[in-house]
């Protein structure tokens, strides 16, 4: 019996939450039922999409390649729903979008897409740069909307946000370390190991931040704006990293895998979220993008 869609969808949610609970949990639905899906998506692929583990499940190098089309059947059928809204294709004008560094690889890409299939009609004309200067650029009508960092949004009385994703922080870790079959991972275990360092908008100051208050002082082996960097140095055992769950993958570049805990304590998050000028009437080139989003944030088919 070929895979069905409910499957597909299950799948996702349960390789983007790590957890067949979780996964539940955010379909409203019982662990059972999701785990008997897995099971029969598995089978009719005939490949493990999951390593099962005493700490819950960790996705498979075969599960990480399926993701890929996963996510893009789940698009697909979003996309194909949304075809016959028909007004939307008739839209023409022109659409400014701001996006921070972080963001843009991982969120930006498949929403632009999409939102460019929807509204074909429409210029799109984006721009990456710091969180500071996209609000900048927002309260001055230079920007309809921003896709950004809005943990640290500074200008909140100019300025309206709305959530799309909220991701906490994990220890990226090379496959084989000591502290990957820890029971408890402390901030003062990731104090004692050569660290790598993210510098895209907050994340280096909100690591900092996090031990400095906990009385740990990092040995910060390398810095790097680069999320790829960060992958390979933290496969080949050159440190480990302490990033949103956002932007972690399995898997370096090289095909190294990197393994991603939890850590106990009270950790930061990231919020990832559409910005706009509190006040203003958003065009509806605007509006329909900000639509998109809403409705790309659960990545799942109602």
């Amino acid at each position: 019996m070929a895979f069905t869609l409910r499957q597909v969808q299950y799948f996702v949610a349960v390789a983007e939450q790590g957890s067949v609970t979780r996964a539940a949990q955010n379909l409203s639905i019982s662990q059972s039922s999701v785990t008997e899906a897995l099971k029969e998506l598995e089978t009719d692929l005939g490949v493990a999409l999951f390593e099962r583990h005493p700490r819950g499940l960790a996705i498979t190098h075969n599960g990480h390649q399926f993701l890929r089309h996963a996510t893009k059947i789940l698009a697909s059928v979003s996309d194909a729903r949304t075809s016959f809204a028909g007004q939307q294709s008739a839209l023409s004008g022109t659409l400014n979008i701001g996006v921070t560094s972080l963001v843009a690889g991982y969120v930006l890409s498949d929403l632009l897409a999409r939102y460019r299939r929807a509204c074909p009609g429409i210029e799109v004309s984006a721009i990456e740069d710091n969180g500071g200067y996209l609000e900048h650029l927002l309260v001055g009508g230079e920007l309809d909307v921003a896709v950004m960092v809005i943990s640290n949004l500074r200008d909140r009385m100019a300025l309206q946000a709305e959530i799309l994703e909220t991701s906490p922080y994990r220890l990226w870790l090379p496959m084989g370390h000591p502290l990957v079959s820890a029971d408890i991972i402390s901030v003062a275990d990731i104090a004692r190991e050569p660290l790598i360092m993210l510098t895209v908008d907050e994340i280096e100051e909100n690591t900092g931040k996090l031990l400095s208050a906990l009385g740990a002082r990092p040995h910060v082996a390398f810095r790097t704006r680069s999320v790829e960097a960060v992958r390979s140095l933290v496969a080949t055992g050159a440190g480990v990293a302490l990033l949103p769950d956002l932007v972690y993958r399995p898997w370096s570049l090289e095909g190294d895998r990197i393994e991603s805990r939890d850590v106990s304590g009270s950790l930061p998050v990231v919020q990832v979220g559409m910005v706009w000028r509190k006040g203003s009437s958003l065009p509806q080139a605007a509006r329909d993008f900000v639509g998109i989003a809403e409705s790309l944030r659960s990545g799942r088919i109602r």
